[in-house]
């Protein structure tokens, strides 16, 4: 059996916290978004203007390979991040914002179109809403000194986007949860209401560790 879960969300909307919470509690193989390995990303947060571009391709490529690590993994896994939010959120944002231009745009859409066809989308996306006043308080209390400097602004845009991705997306079953109210780590009303709507949309189950 293989089956794999997908976490989606903005940034500090919990999706490594669940990425942990059902790894570490269920028999499920996590996948982390390689954030910290992008060569390009010190570079891109003092001018996004001149690496948008650069540090976008880099991100479809890892993630490219993250997917299909995925789609040879035995058992359930779970994905932190998809390549589906690279494109449709965090590129386009960067497109609205004039910082990737039409014709590496035209090129990046190119290249995602053709990722699309060679990979295996997820059993089970798992889309994290969380209102953005939470949002900005997990950015500053987790620390990372690069997203401290994100503008209001940009992570609005974001969500917007996340937004119009989600309300289109078909390609598997669907599971919103509103990550400002759920506590699943400590909670434990909460955390089974979260493995119940799983296994809801997750007939096979989730294993145990």
């Amino acid at each position: 059996m293989r089956k794999t879960i997908a976490i989606a969300g903005n940034m500090g909307s919990g999706k490594s916290t669940l990425v942990e919470f059902l790894s570490r509690n269920w028999s499920i193989a996590p996948f982390y978004e390689p954030n910290e390995q992008n060569p390009y990303l010190p570079d891109f947060y003092r001018d996004m203007r001149r690496w948008a571009f650069h540090s976008q391709l880099y991100f479809l490529g890892t993630k490219f390979r993250l997917h299909q690590a995925l789609d040879r993994t035995p058992g359930v896994s779970v994905l932190d991040r998809t390549i589906f939010e690279d494109a449709e959120v965090f590129a386009a944002a960067l497109h609205e914002m004039r910082c990737i231009d039409a014709r590496d745009w035209e090129v990046y859409q190119d290249l995602y179109r053709a990722i699309l066809g060679a990979i295996r989308p997820p059993d089970l996306l798992i889309y994290l809403r969380c209102p953005m006043r939470t949002l900005r308080r997990r950015i500053r209390l987790r620390g990372r000194p690069m997203e401290q400097a994100v503008p209001l602004s940009y992570l609005k845009r974001l969500e917007r986007l996340y937004e119009r991705w989600i309300d289109s997306y078909r390609m598997s079953e669907v599971l919103v949860l509103d990550t400002g109210r759920l506590d699943y780590v400590t909670d434990l009303v909460h955390r089974l209401d979260v493995i119940e709507r799983i296994e809801a949309v997750l007939p096979a189950g989730l294993g145990t560790a």
